[in-house]
């Protein structure tokens, strides 16, 4: 990896914004550019040459993102906009016609709001019950705390891979084993870890997993809902229309394709997965060890230069992440960061989206630096 791959890089401007949204390689950009420029047609709806070489480059990117996380299945990859779609889809179109009243879905206060509020929609219009798994006093989740969280009425358990606050990393393949033991469903948000760590998901066997493209250098509008093939086929597709269906003749005759086609419905974000594609193959031409190991040097170098600083007070002093949440004493963590934009550097501030933590921390509202490669 070059700074110079990075044309946003040529500026002067320090990025530490990343788990919000990522710079994107030139490689990236050349290749959603080719698309627009060389072979523009839509994605499964043409027989002439340029509709067909879509179809290969989507399709492929398909099988770029089934390497990548090790799913067993090409079905089990159904490309979204992102993150939060996955996660609503998830709730909605499965869960929504699996729980009963009473049912329990446990979560933290740490979680992103698109890991909190379809869960909140459900309870609702359901009567199922959301429960708040503890943390530990450096607000890291345990397969302990897990265990104790449990009880007869647990039906899922929904959990970041990584949180974007605190940066802690979840013992996610050792709950799933506990939890499966158990019959219980395990959903995880890989938004924040996916662009920074091995995922096999073969290996941590969750029941669904989704991330998005756009946090891993790739396009915005791009995303990832992994399930496994048997779930898939009975989640119900929130979208109906062009695209996903065989044939409808009247309400009572409606066939659908199979997965993935079947939870696509409409024109697909075709650039965004051939971008999302070349982040991958850009990613993977360093190595995801290598990434983790770099990331990790750089919090160590930020926080030992941080600590000594008296009037800056670290929120997370222990991470798995690259992540650094801090406040500056008695000054809004919005007026640091209009302040540090006036020396080009660029951190995020506020609730993060995790808008619950507070009860956890004690503080509203934090800067934050994430970093990348």
């Amino acid at each position: 990896m070059n700074r110079e791959d990075f044309p946003m890089l040529r500026q002067d401007i320090i990025y530490f914004d990343n788990g919000a949204t990522t710079y994107k390689p030139q490689c990236v950009i050349d290749k959603i550019t080719e698309y627009y420029s060389e072979y523009t047609a839509n994605a499964h709806r043409g027989d002439y040459t340029s509709s067909i070489k879509v179809d290969m480059e989507y399709e492929g990117a398909r099988n770029i993102v089934q390497d990548f996380i090790n799913a067993k299945n090409r079905e089990e990859i159904v490309f979204t906009s992102g993150s939060t779609q996955g996660l609503n889809m998830i709730a909605e179109g499965f869960f929504g016609n699996f729980l009963e009243a009473g049912d329990e879905i446990l979560i933290t206060k740490s979680e992103h709001a698109s890991n909190v509020l379809p869960w909140f929609r459900l309870e609702n219009k359901l009567g199922v019950k959301v429960n708040y798994i503890p943390l530990d006093d450096n607000y890291y989740v345990t397969l302990e705390n897990v265990k104790k969280s449990i009880t007869p009425r647990t039906k899922v358990i929904s959990l970041a891979h990584i949180t974007n606050v605190i940066g802690d990393l979840r013992p996610i393949k050792e709950i799933c084993k506990f939890a499966h033991e158990r019959e219980i469903f395990v959903v995880v948000d890989a938004a924040q870890s996916a662009p920074h760590i091995k995922i096999d998901v073969q290996d941590l066997d969750p029941d669904f997993l989704v991330f998005s493209g756009h946090k891993m250098l790739g396009p915005t509008g791009i995303g990832v809902l992994y399930g496994k093939k048997e779930l898939l086929e009975n989640l119900e597709p929130i979208n109906l229309g062009g695209g996903m269906n065989e044939s409808f003749d009247s309400p009572d005759k409606i066939f659908l394709k199979s997965l993935p086609t079947r939870l696509e419905a409409g024109t697909p974000n075709i650039a965004g997965a051939i971008g999302l594609g070349e982040a991958i193959k850009y990613l993977e031409s360093i190595g995801m060890d290598k990434i983790q190991e770099h990331e990790k040097e750089l919090r160590s170098y930020l926080i030992n230069k941080l600590i000594d600083i008296k009037h800056i007070d670290i929120i997370d002093i222990e991470s798995d992440a690259g992540i650094v949440a801090f406040n500056v004493l008695d000054i809004f963590s919005q007026d640091v960061a209009v302040y540090l934009d006036k020396y080009n550097i660029c951190v995020r501030a506020g609730n993060h989206c995790a808008k619950i933590l507070k009860d956890e921390v004690g503080v509203k509202n934090t800067c934050r630096v994430s970093l990348y490669i």
